[in-house]
Parts: C-alpha cells; sequence; structure tokens
C-alpha cells in the first residue's frame, strides 16, 4: 500500500459514511475526517442551515476545498458528504490517489434512513420519487469506486470486517 492512500468512504446520505469510517478508523488506529462535520465547525452551523441561508452552491464550493485539502493528508479514513464526489475534482483526487469504498444500500433502505433524519437538507424538499431519482443518479457516479460493499443483509460489524480485509489485502 502506497503510505498515501487514504480510505474514503462515499455513498449517499444514510449510508453509514460517519458510522463506518469513525469503527474502521479506531481499529486501524488511523485519523478519522468527517468532512461534513468540519464544514458545520468551520461555519458554525448545520449543513441544513447553510444550504438554507447561503445555498447549495456555497456549500460546494466550502466543501471542495475542504475536501480536497483533506485528502492531502496521509493515512486517514475520510468520509465525504452524500454530494462530494459528483464533484469532478474530488472524484479525480480520490480515485487517482485513495482508496475508495462505496457503501451501496437497496434503494428502500436509504430513503428510510434519509426520511427518519431530519438534518439532511435534501430529504426537506424532496418527494419519494425525487429521492429515487437522486439515489439512482448517485449511484452511477459512486459506482466508479475502487471498491462497491453491499451494505444490505450485512450487520455494521460485517461491513467493517469486510472492509478491513480489503485494506490489507490491498
Amino acid at each position: 500500500m502506497k503510505s498515501k492512500e487514504n480510505l474514503v468512504f462515499l455513498g449517499m446520505m444514510g449510508s453509514g459514511k460517519s458510522s463506518i469510517g469513525s469503527i474502521i478508523s479506531k481499529k486501524l488506529k488511523m485519523d478519522f475526517i468527517d468532512i461534513d462535520i468540519l464544514i458545520e465547525e468551520k461555519l458554525g452551523m448545520s449543513i441544513s442551515k447553510i444550504f438554507e441561508n447561503k445555498g447549495e452552491k456555497y456549500f460546494r464550493e466550502i466543501e471542495e476545498v475542504m475536501t480536497l485539502k483533506f485528502l492531502k493528508k496521509n493515512r486517514s479514513v475520510i468520509s465525504l458528504g452524500g454530494g462530494a464526489f459528483l464533484n469532478n475534482k474530488i472524484k479525480k483526487e480520490v480515485l487517482d490517489n485513495h482508496i475508495s469504498f462505496w457503501l451501496n444500500w437497496e434503494i428502500e433502505t436509504l430513503i428510510k434512513r434519509i426520511k427518519s433524519n431530519q438534518k439532511r437538507p435534501i430529504a426537506f424538499k424532496s418527494s419519494k420519487n425525487e429521492l429515487i431519482n437522486l439515489i439512482k443518479k448517485r449511484s452511477i457516479v459512486y459506482s466508479k469506486a475502487m471498491y462497491t460493499i453491499e451494505c444490505n443483509n450485512l450487520t455494521k460489524n460485517e461491513i467493517v470486517k469486510n472492509i478491513i480485509k480489503i485494506y490489507e489485502t490491498h
């Protein structure tokens, strides 16, 4: 493994990027970086408030700068925001220089998770059909990740074990 490689998690909001990433970082004794949390801390407001007060375009600009900055770190576990990998600069950096994992779930599972969490700005304004379309559209981009982890029917522990096994044999 190249020492500069980070483990980067991507996928829809509610796919477990933060919780799985956090567990893996502890098990591998690596730093854990959650881009959404860092953006919230830097701007002093929640992502939904950033969307509401400053707009998605502003958020995406901050997200790009911060994500590219933190991808320069070495040997870290990084959780991207749900839309970050749609940015071509971020996608290129991740695919060229890091080990990427797409946490993939069935659409119905994701919709339940998204709708049950009021912190997600996209969930407020979207119908079920709009969410289905968003998931399908983003899945095409997420599928470019180095590894796809099919999460349905797996426990959190099994997902973690699968990722660590891939990482150790990469």
